[in-house]
């Protein structure tokens, strides 16, 4: 697995590579050859803030602690990503019933969520993504995977952009292009 480690405003502590190392090398096993893990640190008043990406053949395993040293905020991050690697297994073993997207909303669910039309500030963050070809299935996996609200995706069959989110009454949405 080929690690990044970024120290925002500050430098990265000696010999935290060779731990970070150690700790990541337990989830070779998951990954193929192509993992990648992205760590990035910080320091917020009396806390460490650690946030660690893995990302291998399109799927995303994030974790973000604050803790009082970077061994312990790694420690807990590590927790968080093995309880991704453990849920993202148990789903894929079991398949989304059938009949959870409609197969066109109604006027009044496409209305539900708007966003507000003028947006007069800039954007804060900035994210680039190559977009790989997936399902809904595989796409609401990723949502979840991730801890978002929604996602943006390259629909296999269609070959279109769609968007599946997580709506109020904990059921998923599905946004696709009109023609």
């Amino acid at each position: 697995m080929k690690i990044t480690i970024v120290g925002r405003q500050m430098d990265v502590p000696k010999g935290f590579y060779e731990l970070a190392e150690k700790k990541l090398s337990k989830y070779d096993k998951f990954f193929k050859d192509d993992a990648s893990a992205h760590i990035t640190m910080r320091k917020r008043k009396n806390l460490e803030i650690l946030e660690v990406t893995i990302s291998s053949a399109g799927m995303m395993f994030r974790g973000e602690e604050e803790a009082s040293t970077f061994q312990n905020a790694l420690d807990e991050v590590m927790n968080s990503i093995e309880r991704q690697l453990r849920k993202n297994k148990t789903r894929l073993g079991k398949r989304i019933r059938e009949g959870v997207f409609p197969k066109e909303p109604t006027e009044t669910e496409q209305l539900e969520d708007v966003v507000p039309a003028a947006i007069h500030d800039a954007p804060v963050r900035i994210k680039e993504f190559v977009f790989k070809p997936m399902s809904t299935e595989e796409a609401i996996l990723q949502m979840n995977m991730l801890g978002h609200q929604f996602f943006v995706f390259l629909n296999e069959d269609t070959e279109k952009m769609n968007v599946v989110y997580l709506r109020k009454d904990e059921k998923y949405g599905l946004i696709i292009p009109k023609e």
